[in-house]
């Protein structure tokens, strides 16, 4: 959907650790829980996009979630876009910290039903081959039912929950009013 925007996005999910990091948070199970925001570098995201907003340009990392590591690196330019999207699972978790640095313009929550995020988020995972397919399906399930808890801590981080035209529409906006 960000891509829909015709801004120059950059993908949150690209900053996650690598899969062998000792500083990723574990389940019970021993596995890594990739849905703890400790799993991600929130630090390099916000430097990210500071870079981008001061220097309209930044190296950034690619990651294959497949692979579960970073496998380089790309420039990322935003070059005279009034405002660009910064987009993933842990968005919301550095709202603050890019408002400290005056430089967010707006934060949303994405609201849609359960049902069609799940179903979005399986096909995306298995065309790009993220996972096993069981894996995919399992975690899948477990996201739709977290998805209510999910939006709730989302709007108490300061995201405004919008519906995907809502979204669309206030990015327009506020691309038009930017200087």
């Amino acid at each position: 959907m960000a891509r829909r925007t015709g801004l120059p996005v950059l993908a949150l999910d690209d900053f996650y650790r690598d899969g062998d990091d000792p500083a990723l948070p574990r389940l019970p199970s021993g596995l890594v829980d990739w849905d703890d925001p400790a799993s991600w570098h929130a630090d390099d995201a916000v430097a990210a996009i500071v870079t981008l907003c001061t220097e309209r340009r930044a190296e950034v990392p690619v990651y294959e979630i497949g692979a579960d590591r970073r496998t380089g690196t790309h420039v990322l330019e935003v070059g005279h876009a009034p405002v660009f999207i910064a987009e993933g699972i842990f968005a919301a978790e550095i709202v603050a910290a890019c408002r400290d640095a005056g430089v967010l313009a707006d934060a949303v929550a994405l609201r849609r039903t359960r049902q069609i995020t799940y179903l979005r988020r399986l096909t995306r995972d298995l065309r790009e081959g993220r996972k096993a397919p069981a894996v995919l399906v399992r975690r899948g399930w477990a996201l739709m039912r977290a998805e209510p808890a999910v939006l709730a801590r989302q709007t108490a981080l300061g995201c405004q929950p919008r519906n995907a035209h809502g979204t669309i529409r206030a990015v327009r906006v506020l691309a038009r009013t930017q200087p």
